[in-house]
């Protein structure tokens, strides 16, 4: 596996449905000691999950966290994901996305926001008015 760019565009995002997958994407992330992202295939329905517990000297800025958090409420708000869906402070997951390119769009804009850029967050959540 080749590390992952930061940040990681969508169509790179590691498929880690299954066990060894996701065992395999995990440990690559914790070497690297960068932070976890992946999309897994659940039936019809996609899950997305990132992990700073991988990159140890990686630290999430409070706003970054804040507007992560925003825009998980959003999603639960707009029943795009499940409620029982995780907004962090290191762990994020987001059950029941719908389809593979929504997944993958997500995860990257998570992983970018993780990283300091709010922008394709902004994009894929938008503030509702």
């Amino acid at each position: 596996m080749q590390p992952l760019p930061v940040p990681c565009p969508a169509d790179l995002i590691p498929d880690a449905t299954g066990g060894d997958a996701f065992n395999a994407v995990y440990r690559q992330a914790k070497q690297e000691r960068a932070v976890f992202v992946a999309v897994e295939r659940h039936g019809p329905r996609w899950t997305v999950k990132a992990d700073a517990l991988t990159a140890p000297q990686h630290s999430i800025d409070s706003a970054v966290y804040d507007a992560v958090r925003a825009a998980v409420i959003r999603l639960i708000r707009s029943r795009q994901i499940r409620p029982d869906s995780s907004a962090g402070p290191v762990y994020f997951v987001l059950y029941e996305v719908d389809g593979e390119p929504r997944a993958r769009e997500l995860a990257a804009a998570l992983h970018a926001a993780l990283y300091g850029d709010l922008e394709p967050l902004a994009r894929a959540v938008p503030q509702t008015s």
